[in-house]
């Protein structure tokens, strides 16, 4: 795949991811924790995703030459969009797996709710109104993966940008 290709689809990638994150954060917010059935920690996951959200679409939006400044890499160099994405594909998949799971686990398992909130954000549909599994594998898995590649797309340009500070 092209450089130029594999840009544009980092590109649409971490904006995708980012909103997707940002839309995930909005039903915490508007239920301001009171109908979630663990009240304690939903401001840190409203705060969380929207972290991850705006780095993400602030990212897909800086110019080219500005990451790679940060990163301390060439704008040229094929690691400043192809590291990044791999990792937010990785960390999609998984955590599209991990939601799959999450509504596949039968009920007497009793999973922790606060670890299903942080492993899968929209968990909290799951345990308000049991959705389809075509709404699970078609809906609420895909943006589970959306806000866990955001994450993966944080954490790849961390750490280019405080780790790797070398140009390869």
């Amino acid at each position: 795949m092209s450089a130029r290709a594999i840009r544009a689809t980092s590109r649409i990638a971490f904006f995708l991811c980012g909103v997707v994150s940002l839309f995930t954060g909005v039903p915490y917010v508007m239920l301001r924790g009171s109908e979630l059935p663990v009240q304690n920690e939903w401001v840190i996951f409203a705060v969380a995703l929207a972290v991850v959200g705006v780095f993400s679409v602030t990212i897909a939006m800086l110019p080219r030459s500005w990451i790679a400044k940060a990163c301390k890499k060439d704008r040229d160099d094929g690691h400043l969009f192809s590291a990044p994405l791999k990792l937010l594909g990785g960390f999609a998949v998984i955590s599209y797996l991990v939601a799959v799971f999450a509504y596949l686990a039968p009920h007497r398992w009793n999973l922790n709710p606060q670890l299903m909130f942080s492993l899968c954000p929209l968990y909290f549909i799951k345990m308000t109104f049991d959705p389809s599994l075509v709404a699970v594998f078609f809906l609420l898995a895909p943006m589970n993966a959306g806000v866990y590649g955001a994450l993966g797309l944080t954490v790849a340009y961390s750490w280019l940008a405080f780790f790797k500070r070398t140009s390869g």
